[in-house]
């Protein structure tokens, strides 16, 4: 309880231990077993928000044609919020109707993590928002169940939770925190640091098709041809549904038919 110490450099590994293990314990508390987890931009506005900025600047004449231009860019943008709040509503319809659950988890702040934690409120289920404490953009958005509502300080620690009961994670539009967590998932598969098998969607061809060149990783031997079927790259709901679905399944099966063995 000496809150002087905790805060020193010498509490330090205290703070990390306390950052693995509170989780675990409320994760366990809530039969919090298995999770869809959410990347994506803080920065994806709601539509409503993104043309509510792009007609008031219009309305003013003495706006400044890049505002505008970007006010535009972050309407067009907004389609992945609004894609983003269908797919996390679907998986979560769906999820009431499996004997395994598969609770909706999120970076717990604005933008996209915003709309995968509405989604699942949307469908009245509960979801997960593993929240950050930086000096800008983060802040616990208001769809996030309250007794699942987790503040990090190191980022990790954030990311281990992210993974370690992940069985599907869907990576939206996103900045350097979106293609760090992606690479780091896309690592531990790739050198089977995760022996579970995990399903991992890009979402949104166009966006990623723009962000990544990675045929050129393949042409130059940085990975191997086969390191680009770790993932799918989907453009839709429906697809990326689809996809989701059909893969927790077939992958909670096999997984089921290994312990089996295992006994026997």
């Amino acid at each position: 309880m000496n809150k002087e110490f905790l805060h020193t450099k010498d509490g330090r590994a205290i703070r990390i231990l306390a950052e693995f293990l509170e989780p675990e314990y409320r994760y366990r508390e809530f039969g919090i077993d298995n999770t869809i987890v959410f990347f994506g931009s803080a920065r994806i506005l709601p539509r409503n928000k993104a043309l509510a900025n792009l007609r008031k600047l219009k309305k003013d004449r003495k706006a400044p044609a890049a505002a505008v231009q970007k006010a535009e860019h972050n309407l067009e943008m907004s389609r992945y919020y609004e894609e983003a709040v269908e797919l996390s509503r679907r998986l979560s319809e769906w999820n009431k109707t499996q004997k395994d659950q598969y609770a909706i988890c999120s970076g717990g702040g604005p933008g996209i993590m915003e709309a995968a934690n509405k989604g699942a409120s949307l469908a009245k289920a509960p979801s997960i928002g593993l929240n950050i404490h930086l000096p800008f953009e983060q802040h616990a958005n208001p769809y996030i169940s309250s007794h699942l509502n987790f503040e990090f300080h190191y980022f990790f620690v954030r990311k281990f939770w992210f993974v370690y009961t992940a069985k599907a994670i869907i990576m939206f539009p996103g900045g350097f925190g979106t293609l760090d967590e992606m690479m780091e998932v896309l690592t531990l598969v790739q050198t089977e640091r995760i022996t579970k098998k995990m399903v991992v969607v890009l979402y949104g061809e166009e966006f990623w098709s723009k962000v990544l060149n990675l045929d050129y990783l393949v042409e130059t031997g940085m990975i191997s041809a086969e390191d680009l079927d770790l993932f799918k790259i989907c453009s839709t709901v429906e697809d990326a549904f689809a996809y989701v679905t059909k893969g927790v399944k077939a992958n909670h099966v096999a997984a089921a038919g290994k312990k089996k063995a295992k006994k026997g």
